[in-house]
C-alpha cells in the first residue's frame, strides 16, 4: 500500500540503507505497519492520527537507542524499561498529552497481529510482575542475505516526520479557524466557496466536525417544537444542537445531540449516506 506519506518514509530509509532501502522496507513487518499508521498524514476528516500506537513503539525504541543496543550490548538480558518512565514520556510527545495505557498494554500488539495475522512476532514485550517493558528486536533487524540492517534510527525518524506533518496540518487547522473570524466581512459568493471548501474530502477532522456543527446548528437554531404530557401543559422550545465531548473508541460514533428531541447526530465525510444520519 502506497499513499501521500509513503515517500517520506522511503526518503529517509535511503538515506540510512541507500540502495538496499526498498529491500528492507519489503522485508520489515514493522516498516510495513509504520507505513499503514501513517497513512493519514496528508489525508482529511475520516483519518485519524493514531498517535497512540505509533508512540507504544516510539518510547520503547527510543529507549532501545539511549542504552545504545543498537551498536553494543545484549538486549535480551536489559531489565526492561519501566512503564512509568515510558508512559510519562508518551504524554510528553506532541499530540500525547491525553494519551492513556491501552497501546503499550495490549492494543499496538493486538493491531500488529491484525495486520499481519501469519506473522510470528509481536512488537511489545512485557513483564506483568515488574511492569517492564521491551522492544522487540527482532523486529528492528532485516536480514539481507548475510547483511543485518538495524532500523530503530529509520523507525524514530519516520514516527517523528509523521509528527511534524502533522503538527504542519494543525497550523493550518488553526489559521483557517482565524480565517473564519473574518466571513462576516465577506461577500455571500465567498462565504459559500469558503464554507464548500472546508467540506472536501481532504480537510482535516477537527475542521470538518466544526463546520459540520456549525452549518447543522444554523439550520435548526430558529425550529421549535411543543411538548408537554397533556395538551393543557404543552410547552414551547427551540431545537438546540451541542457538540458532545471528549470522545473515545466506544463512542458509537456519535457527534451531535440535539435537546429537546434527544436526536443523536453521527457526522461523515462520505459518499455512503446510509452512515450519515440521525437518529
Amino acid at each position: 500500500m502506497e499513499h501521500s506519506f509513503t515517500h517520506h518514509i522511503k526518503a529517509i530509509l535511503a538515506e540510512f540503507f541507500g540502495e538496499k532501502s526498498e529491500a528492507v522496507f519489503q522485508q520489515s513487518l514493522l516498516l510495513q505497519y509504520l507505513n499503514l499508521k501513517t497513512r493519514s498524514a496528508e489525508r482529511g476528516s475520516k483519518a485519524r492520527a493514531s498517535f497512540a500506537n505509533l508512540y507504544a513503539v516510539y518510547v520503547l525504541v527510543e529507549d532501545y537507542l539511549e542504552k545504545k543496543f543498537d551498536r553494543q550490548g545484549d538486549y535480551s538480558k536489559y531489565e526492561g524499561a519501566a512503564f512509568s518512565n515510558l508512559f510519562t514520556r508518551q504524554r510528553q510527545l506532541p499530540f500525547g498529552s491525553k494519551l492513556q495505557n491501552h497501546a503499550l498494554n495490549n492494543r499496538m500488539n493486538a493491531e500488529f497481529q491484525k495486520f499481519f495475522p501469519t506473522g510470528e512476532l509481536i512488537p511489545i514485550l512485557r513483564n506483568l510482575e515488574n511492569n517492564r517493558y521491551w522492544f522487540n528486536e527482532n523486529l528492528l533487524k532485516v536480514s539481507l542475505g548475510k547483511q543485518v540492517f538495524n532500523i530503530s534510527k529509520a523507525v524514530v525518524r519516520i514516527i517523528d516526520e509523521y509528527v511534524q506533518t502533522k503538527r504542519a496540518a494543525f497550523s493550518r487547522f488553526i489559521q483557517t479557524c482565524e480565517e473564519l473570524q473574518s466571513l462576516p466581512e465577506a461577500q455571500p459568493a465567498e462565504v459559500e466557496a469558503f464554507i464548500f471548501s472546508l467540506l472536501a474530502p481532504n480537510v482535516d477532522a477537527r475542521l470538518f466536525e466544526i463546520v459540520s456543527y456549525s452549518i447543522l446548528k444554523f439550520y435548526y437554531h430558529d425550529q421549535a417544537i411543543y411538548w408537554g404530557f397533556d395538551l393543557k401543559t404543552l410547552q414551547k422550545e427551540n431545537l438546540k444542537l451541542y457538540k458532545t465531548g471528549r470522545t473515545n473508541a466506544n463512542d458509537g460514533g456519535i457527534d451531535f445531540v440535539m435537546k429537546p428531541l434527544g436526536r443523536f447526530f453521527q457526522v461523515t465525510e462520505t459518499l455512503d449516506f446510509k452512515n450519515t444520519s440521525s437518529t
